[in-house]
């Protein structure tokens, strides 16, 4: 039997990076999926890439009637959630002395207020049993200049789990985090082109990790099946830091 069969999961994000590979492990492990992101033509590519097992959901996580919708769609087609992955997200710099409200913003409203109504929305097809998956970052444990508003985002992330773990003891539910190191997916171009040039960034990025070398996407993937699965099941409240030593050393 596969870790996670006859499971259904919701994946924000699940067009790239972490969460596409996510949705790749979730598959490949027996689950069926629903994948949300806001371009339709991005979603496209993933579902053939997933191959099987995958709903596409055209969405902005960041609108409650978006998510009114996805939830919809979920309870129509299969009646239940059993893991929900909030993997979307953005990382744009900003050092404080040229933070705009703009800028905070936009970046609260998909890492720190999207998650917290993505679950509010699916809780009622937890039936028990189920799994919360907040993509979170070794970022939250750190100090880099010109993350103060990613940062904060990661870190309630991470007292959303602890929070919600008390909160759904009664539940059947558990809630993790899951916390990535550098990982090379397109979030990290984008981070880069805020920061400078690529290979610089990446370089250094590199000098930080113990291990010497990004993260893969699937290795993230891993974590996640194993946070979603029975495996991890005296799990609830904790941080699992997937991230080559960065944020430990």
């Amino acid at each position: 039997m596969s870790a996670l069969d006859g499971k259904v999961a919701v994946i924000t994000g699940g067009n790239s990076g972490i969460g596409l590979a996510t949705a790749q492990r979730f598959v490949e492990e027996g689950a069926y999926v629903f994948i949300t992101a806001r371009r339709q033509t991005e979603l496209d590519k993933a579902v053939a890439l997933i191959g099987k097992n995958v709903t596409a959901i055209a969405a902005d996580v960041t609108s409650l009637d978006d998510l009114d919708r996805i939830a919809t769609t979920v309870k129509t087609q299969k009646g239940k959630v059993d893991i929900i992955v909030s993997s979307a997200g953005i990382t744009e710099q900003g050092e404080i002395d040229s933070l705009t409200p703009e800028h905070f913003d936009k970046v609260f409203n998909l890492n720190g207020r999207a998650p917290v109504f993505l679950v509010q929305k699916l809780l009622p097809l937890m039936k028990g049993n189920g799994s919360i998956i907040l993509v979170s970052s070794a970022m939250h444990l750190m100090g880099i200049p010109g993350h103060t508003a990613y940062a904060a985002t990661k870190a309630a992330m991470r007292s959303y789990a602890r929070t919600w773990a008390a909160e759904f003891k009664d539940r059947g539910i558990r809630v993790n985090t899951l916390s990535p190191g550098v990982t090379d997916t397109p979030m990290l171009s984008d981070q880069a082109a805020g920061l400078g040039d690529y290979d610089a960034v990446v370089n250094m990025y590199k000098s930080m990790v113990p291990l010497g070398r990004l993260a893969r996407a699937q290795e993230i993937a891993n974590a996640a099946v194993f946070l979603g699965s029975e495996q991890s099941s005296y799990l609830t409240g904790s941080d699992l830091m997937a991230d080559g030593g960065i944020g430990q050393v």
